[in-house]
């Protein structure tokens, strides 16, 4: 059984059908792309996964429980965490309350400690900034934050979306090593990416998205060798914009 399925999977934002019946599939361990130009429904997959947005047919299975009609937090507490695009940290608190916040559903206070410091060792940064307000971290910054609060709620499968968006290339490389490192340690990862070359390096498989469908599925490495992936996603001008 795949760690997560999602069949015929439809969603409306008022009467605008922006997903027209997709199908995905994420196998425990994976790290699963999913690539596309902005509007092709990318983030509101995402969203509709993790309980924000509630599709209006279709279904999501996580394991072996059916989620699709539950609520945001409850997905939480069955293993799913989903780190926003644009990081969505809370400025006003440390680094440390941000950190906090991300264990809310957790109740063994020792295996949360311990959460908490794999987190400080994949981010050594936030552990010196522990006591400083989110808001004046820079951009890769909060993103770590970001990513390190989420994994506070020990998931089984990790959705990111947009984690490279506005960072320095250099940043870039650092934040997608530390995900191979999460994946490595058995963290199955689902990821919305703008920088296409970047994700299907990092995945084992992609999808790519298309104006609320999946036009192609297939490995990460096939993805790569594919022509019209290539001019669409891979050659440059796509790599620019904004995707969402």
């Amino acid at each position: 059984m795949p760690l997560l399925q999602v069949n015929d999977l439809h969603v409306k934002y008022g009467n605008v059908e922006v997903i027209h019946g997709i199908d995905l599939t994420v196998r425990e361990g994976e790290i699963v792309s999913i690539l596309g130009a902005n509007g092709a429904g990318k983030s509101t997959t995402l969203l509709a996964i993790s309980g924000i947005v509630r599709p209006f047919k279709g279904e999501i299975r996580f394991r072996d429980v059916f989620i699709h009609k539950l609520p945001a937090h409850r997905t939480v507490e069955l293993g799913i965490a989903q780190v926003p695009e644009g990081r969505r940290i809370f400025g006003t608190l440390t680094v440390q309350e941000n950190v906090n916040l991300g264990a809310y559903v957790r109740r063994d206070a020792a295996e949360t400690r311990k959460t908490e410091q794999w987190i400080y060792d994949l981010f050594p940064v936030l552990a010196e900034r522990r006591h400083q307000l989110a808001g004046t971290l820079s951009g890769g910054e909060q993103q770590m934050l970001a990513i390190g609060r989420a994994l506070m709620s020990q998931p089984r499968i990790l959705l990111l979306d947009e984690p490279s968006l506005g960072l320095a290339p250099l940043l870039v490389r650092a934040i997608f090593q530390t995900l191979k490192e999460i994946n490595a340690s058995g963290v199955t990862i689902v990821l919305v990416e703008q920088n296409a070359r970047a994700a299907l390096k990092l995945a084992h498989r992609g999808y790519v998205m298309e104006l609320g469908r999946i036009v192609i599925e297939d490995s990460a490495e096939a993805l790569m060798a594919n022509a019209e992936v290539e001019a669409a996603y891979l050659g440059g001008s796509g790599m620019e914009e904004k995707q969402g």
